[in-house]
């Protein structure tokens, strides 16, 4: 069921800019760490005497861990890491969550990882960085949902790149998926909006495109040039 459409009282937490409306009741700020963090002080808000069972303690910090990259990201706070020691303090096992999440993979997903940084494009006019995999790629490698999640972050590993996407064909519709990320002042957010039918953060955000594998990649170079001052600067 749609939840815009489900019986009761709807509430949105989201920690996305310009989040959906459909909600009775909304709490959004795009300025904190993780959607996670936020269901966090939600629970506290209720009753701050509630200590949150092992269960969700897992869920909540496997959410912030994984929504901050793994406590990277500029809008990780000490806030955000005392939540974190409240989690662990609550049952969260944080070596066991990371390993779960980070270092827990097929042989398939790392051998579609090699394929994707084999396909890894650089312009360094642009100090951008791109990857495409085509559905035979996928394919070829069993692809299964969640399997390129986190490859895009590699564009953003060489020291010259600022602006760094992924394109992947999806193999039911066609359908090209756009993660996006950056570096710096440059927003991701503002052009996925503008050119990807997308949004997100200011150094992280999704689109998609209906056009072909390749007439995206040829649409994304055209559009480039015109961000050339944001990314050298």
């Amino acid at each position: 069921i749609v939840v815009k459409d489900a019986p009761g009282t709807k509430i949105m937490i989201d920690h996305h800019r310009d989040p959906s409306d459909f909600a009775e009741i909304a709490y959004s700020d795009p300025a904190m760490s993780s959607t996670c963090e936020m269901v966090f002080n939600f629970i506290k808000g209720l009753s701050p005497a509630y200590s949150v069972s092992q269960e969700i303690a897992t869920c909540l910090y496997a959410g912030i861990l994984t929504d901050t990259g793994s406590f990277k990201f500029d809008a990780t706070t000490s806030t955000t890491h005392r939540v974190a020691a409240e989690l662990i303090d609550g049952g969260a096992d944080h070596g066991a969550i990371h390993r779960a999440i980070f270092d827990t993979f097929s042989a398939d997903r790392l051998r579609l990882l090699g394929t994707a940084l084999k396909n890894l494009t650089i312009l360094e006019e642009y100090n951008t960085a791109y990857i495409a995999l085509s559905k035979e790629e996928l394919e070829s490698h069993n692809y299964k949902k969640g399997d390129t999640e986190g490859f895009v972050n590699y564009g953003l590993a060489i020291a010259s790149v600022r602006f760094a996407l992924i394109f992947i064909e999806n193999s039911d519709d066609g359908v090209i998926k756009i993660s996006l990320r950056s570096q710096g002042a440059f927003s991701v957010n503002e052009f996925a909006r503008e050119h990807f039918n997308g949004g997100g953060h200011a150094n992280a955000a999704g689109g998609r495109s209906d056009r072909s594998l390749e007439d995206t990649i040829n649409y994304f170079k055209s559009v480039l040039p015109g961000y050339k001052s944001a990314l050298i600067s």
